[in-house]
């Protein structure tokens, strides 16, 4: 999963764009939902398409918008779209319509692939169903969830009833997070000097590695972080991207970040934040937000003062 490639071949941005996802053309969305339409038909269900979801007779809902940005990013264009869109359909139905893992687990097995997401707030239910999940930075949440064979099942306040206190599965969940095998790593290097890190994998948990951020670093790195921290970002959750706070650096490493995290967070599927944080002892604090005027940097006066003493020590 490389971080930079060459996009798919897509019809000029200068065309009418789709109402829902306006990476596509309105052809290009004409074609993604009869695709859907169709690969639903081929497993026996017909559904009624509109925006974002497509219905079924029953009223099931399927949201089409992480399955859209899949199909938008993938470099292969549009020739892959039939063949991502059937595997996408099989796996809903088959984990929808089978047993239900927490019906058929045993608690030692559902303890072995429990972990700790982390997802943007406002793809959560409106409900308290996730009202115990912390909050490691505004508008994040982390939830607890299983990663099974053909999916990853988020589990609400009432699926935890029977597993334990919420507090010990947590415990086993970060422990699970921790001894995930580092997939990719690959270093950012920019001409004005910056450097950053990004961790790559196709976990979905990868970005949640952020929630043991320390650890990680000193094992990709060999050095841990100072008590300045780290710049961290994570735009979707295949990526997490960081940078060890030593020295004036810290400056030209932020704006490359911003613009970062911003690219990496559209269009993105398992989109989480296009903001960078300043991590802390565990504490997130953002430092940059996409507002009516673009991309804009905003520093505290803990995070100013921090700058001032290493441009002064760098002097």
């Amino acid at each position: 999963m490389g971080l930079f490639r060459r996009g798919p071949k897509r019809d000029p941005r200068d065309l009418a764009r789709d109402g829902e996802f306006g990476f596509f053309s309105e052809r290009e969305g004409g074609v993604f939902r009869s695709q859907v339409r169709q690969a639903f038909a081929e497993q026996g269900l017909e559904v009624t398409a509109y925006a974002g979801v497509v219905t079924d007779s029953a009223g099931r809902q399927f949201g089409l918008g992480n399955l859209a940005a899949v199909c938008h990013r993938d470099r292969r264009g549009e020739r892959s779209w039939p063949a991502l869109i059937r595997d996408h359909v099989g796996k809903v139905l088959r984990t929808m319509d089978g047993p239900q893992p927490l019906e058929i687990l045993s608690a030692d097995e559902i303890r072995a692939c429990l972990y700790p997401r982390v997802v943007a707030q406002e793809t959560l239910p409106a409900s308290d169903s996730f009202r115990y999940g912390r909050a490691p930075a505004p508008g994040l949440r982390e939830v607890l969830a299983l990663d099974l064979p053909e999916a990853v099942q988020m589990l609400s306040e009432d699926s935890l009833t029977d597993l334990g206190d919420v507090a010990e599965l947590r415990i086993r969940a970060m422990n699970n997070l921790r001894a995930l095998p580092v997939e990719g790593h690959e270093t950012v290097r920019r001409g004005d000097g910056s450097a950053f890190e990004v961790l790559l994998g196709d976990s979905f948990f990868t970005a949640s590695r952020v929630l043991v951020l320390d650890e990680l670093v000193q094992r990709l790195m060999g050095t841990g972080l100072t008590a300045d921290g780290a710049l961290v970002a994570l735009p979707f959750r295949h990526q997490l991207a960081f940078h060890r706070i030593h020295d004036a650096q810290v400056i030209p490493a932020l704006q490359a970040m911003a613009q970062f995290a911003a690219a990496g967070h559209e269009d993105a599927a398992g989109a989480i934040s296009p903001r960078v944080f300043w991590w802390r002892r565990g504490v997130m604090t953002p430092l940059s937000r996409l507002d009516g005027d673009g991309l804009r940097v905003v520093a505290d006066a803990d995070f100013q003062a921090m700058l001032e003493r290493l441009v002064q020590d760098d002097a």
